[in-house]
């Protein structure tokens, strides 16, 4: 089943290519080798037609048929007029040729753009890397090998498992990670390389990289208008699909001390029709209540998303798995490259004639050849 379901596979995909393919974009990279194998083989094939046909009139063919006697056929029997059929296998299998000369001049197409649709979502994942997540919050799993008991650590073990979720799903997620305090960075901008991101994510959950980290403060507006503008910049903010995940103690400067609102801190997500998913990662009795669970409630509520009060693993693995589930859907993404190879549709096509020629001339006893 295996076996048939990858030759399905192969035969749709060489399909889809040999449809969208234009001889008039192909660039032949050994057209030179493709044209002396062509007249090599045309050459073989006259010598053959020329040797045969000497052979016969003057050779050992000659003197055998001058030794076979056949009874002469009644004028009445009139030739039959599927006779043509014999040659039907030998001309599928020349029919194979020219893509076979095509296969072997290495076509290449210059330049392609195509578009495909993938399950997944643009997700951007928003680490707060501030000294207010040196407070304790307790995780055995997610934090596993961490220094200390950290918050920090938390989120950085809770985003890992979040992509691995990700990748689990057999997704196609575009991903990228952001790391703030007073200011944000951007780590890793919108990639479907998960390996990539999980490399990302181990780098900036080293202590040393967090003991680093220049700005310690919490400003989360500065994460959310970073996330915004990449999201513009890669031209993703008129698409659906889009979200943000934010890991963060939810002790917001701005809020807690210069006047602005949750729902200000927020404005630029929820403008720009991005889901905001808000974990306020922090032990209860570390949790600064002038910034409460619902004003982040309601602010994250307004852009779609949903808020996450995680005091301990279990809410974290538990929110996780539901940001997961509402992230399913679909993304549809374009696709530049240039010099892509485009012998494989050729050089099927080429085999196919030839597995057709020889199953018409094995199997079935019209298109035998009598000599």
């Amino acid at each position: 089943m295996g076996t048939l379901t990858a030759l399905a596979d192969l035969v749709a995909r060489t399909l889809r290519e040999w449809w969208a393919l234009s001889l008039a974009d192909l660039q032949f990279a050994e057209l030179s080798a493709a044209q002396l194998c062509a007249l090599a083989a045309l050459g073989a094939g006259v010598a053959a037609f020329l040797l045969r046909i000497l052979l016969t009139r003057r050779g050992p063919l000659r003197r055998a048929q001058r030794g076979i006697a056949l009874p002469a056929l009644p004028s009445f029997v009139a030739p039959s007029r599927t006779a043509w059929l014999r040659h039907g296998a030998l001309v599928v299998a020349l029919a194979g040729i020219p893509f076979f000369v095509l296969a072997l001049a290495d076509p290449r197409t210059a330049f392609t753009r195509d578009e495909a649709s993938y399950p997944g979502r643009r997700i951007s994942l928003m680490i707060d890397a501030s000294s207010s997540m040196l407070q304790a919050l307790q995780s055995p799993t997610l934090a596993k090998g961490a220094p200390n008991s950290a918050a920090f650590f938390t989120t950085v073990g809770a985003a890992r498992y979040f992509v691995e979720l990700r990748m689990r799903g057999q997704y196609r997620d575009l991903v990228s990670l952001i790391e703030f305090g007073d200011d944000a960075y951007v780590i890793t901008p919108f990639t479907s390389d998960y390996e990539n991101i999980l490399l990302s994510i181990s780098l900036i959950g080293d202590w040393n990289e967090f003991m680093a980290f220049p700005d310690q403060g919490t400003v989360i507006a500065r994460a959310i208008d970073q996330g915004v503008g990449l999201f513009k910049a890669f031209d993703f903010l008129d698409h659906a699909g889009n979200l943000m995940v934010i890991f963060t103690d939810g002790a917001d400067s701005e809020v807690m001390s210069d006047g602005r609102t949750a729902f200000d801190v927020l404005r630029e997500a929820q403008r720009a029709k991005i889901p905001v998913y808000f974990l306020r990662t922090a032990a209860d009795a570390a949790v600064k209540r002038s910034v409460t669970d619902d004003t982040w409630r309601d602010a994250v509520a307004r852009t779609g998303g949903r808020f996450y009060a995680a005091t301990d693993e279990a809410t974290i693995v538990r929110a996780m798995h539901e940001i997961d589930r509402a992230s399913a859907g679909r993304i549809t993404m374009q696709h530049y490259a240039t010099q892509i190879p485009r012998f494989s549709p050729f050089a099927v096509m080429a085999v196919a004639c030839w597995t057709l020629g020889l199953a018409m001339r094995f199997t079935l006893p019209w298109f035998e050849v009598l000599s």
